[in-house]
């Protein structure tokens, strides 16, 4: 029954982490928006991602841009973003209006970010001019907030007739500091050119492909790593721990346990690479306690395959000290592995049944674990007083 669980659980935790999270569309239109004053926008554009709209302006004569940004922030009390980026297409370095609404005395505010990292949003001037800034509550649009902003383009941005825009939306704001957002599909594709003239027609625009691939890229990481250090491993461990105390499982059990530990490795240092090449390609996004876990079971892990080889018999006088080490090493990973596999599942935020389900499968191995540990002593103690019996001291 509980090997059958088991199973369940695995496959589960195995496919579902494979499921990239859906793109949400919104089910209106931004030609059917209305909002306040009575500036003329001729254009509009319905975001696809965060069910977000764009309405805007802009006077070739004088570079400027005249926006409406709406979107709902992700949670009540959130807040929202609609930014440019002078130099690339993501988040990091982009000049920012964020919107938020204050839930005790309900006025909504702008603030400007320069958004030189990911670690670091603070309020700050932009690198580029912008002025009749405010925000208001669409009521009407299930809570919306709107950024009305007017935007000095750079000549060199103007001399193209596009810009690299991005928004956003995110749970919330403490003391004048905002809320980290999601890092699911919609969240990595919310950017795009915005091509000033209009020329576009007003068709749903996107990300695309990158940000599908940076989620796909981001479930292979997790899955590898789930797998290896927080399955496999573990799993490792306990035919090591378990089988070798029946004589006839010698030296199978062995061999069982190099094969299981030789896997994961493999499985992990491949989830390892994805970890550093989704870092490289995520300039100013930073999870310094998991990447830093990361990196110590990949080298500790290195050191245990390289002490494979170097194992001493079981006779040789320093077997005992090896033993040590090796299980020391083991038990190190098999800890930390756990702990990084959860940090990984709250950063890559999946559906709460996937978390749930991984806790499953941790709870049935250390389930078994403790009624083979049981079993494993009472083998033990029995063997103790037959040989005890055998063998009377004189």
């Amino acid at each position: 029954m509980a090997s059958s669980y088991l199973r369940i659980s695995l496959s589960f935790v195995f496919w579902a982490l494979l499921l990239s999270p859906a793109v949400s569309q919104s089910s209106s239109s931004c030609s059917s928006q209305t909002f306040s004053g009575v500036k003329s926008y001729p254009h509009c554009l319905d975001l696809l991602d965060l069910k977000a709209f764009l309405h805007y302006s802009y006077d070739a004569s004088n570079t400027t841009l005249s926006v409406v940004f709406s979107a709902p922030p992700s949670k009540p009390g959130g807040w929202i973003a609609w930014a440019i980026n002078p130099k690339s297409t993501g988040m990091a370095g982009s000049q920012a209006l964020v919107a938020s609404k204050d839930p005790k005395t309900g006025v909504t505010s702008v603030t400007t970010l320069n958004i030189i990292s990911y670690s670091s949003l603070v309020p700050s001037k932009l690198s580029f001019e912008v002025w009749d800034i405010k925000a208001e509550e669409a009521a009407k649009d299930g809570g919306a907030l709107r950024i009305f902003a007017k935007v000095k383009v750079p000549a060199d941005l103007a001399a193209k007739g596009k810009v690299n825009q991005v928004w956003q939306v995110g749970p919330g704001v403490s003391n004048g500091r905002i809320a980290p957002h999601d890092f699911s599909g919609p969240n990595l594709n919310a950017m795009g050119a915005l091509d000033l003239t209009g020329a576009t027609p007003s068709v749903p625009v996107s990300g695309g492909g990158e940000g599908n691939s940076k989620v796909h890229k981001r479930n292979i990481h997790g899955i590898l790593n789930a797998v290896s250090w927080g399955i496999l491993f573990p799993i490792g461990a306990m035919i090591a721990r378990y089988m070798r105390i029946f004589e006839s499982a010698d030296p199978a059990w062995f061999y069982l346990h190099v094969s299981c530990q030789f896997s994961a490795y493999v499985i992990g240092v491949a989830g390892w690479a994805t970890g550093l090449k989704l870092g490289s390609e995520s300039k100013g996004i930073q999870y310094n306690s998991h990447r830093n876990i990361g990196i110590a079971l990949f080298s500790i892990a290195t050191l245990q395959m390289f002490a494979m080889l170097l194992r001493p018999r079981k006779d040789h006088k320093f077997r005992f000290v090896w033993n040590i080490y090796h299980h020391g090493v083991g038990y190190s990973i098999l800890i930390l592995g756990i702990i990084n596999v959860f940090k990984g599942l709250s950063i890559l935020n999946p559906k709460h049944t996937y978390k749930t389900a991984y806790i499953a499968v941790i709870a049935t191995l250390g389930g078994i674990t403790l009624l083979l540990e049981a079993v494993t002593w009472v083998i033990v103690l029995k063997r103790k007083s037959a040989n005890s019996t055998k063998h009377p001291k004189p």
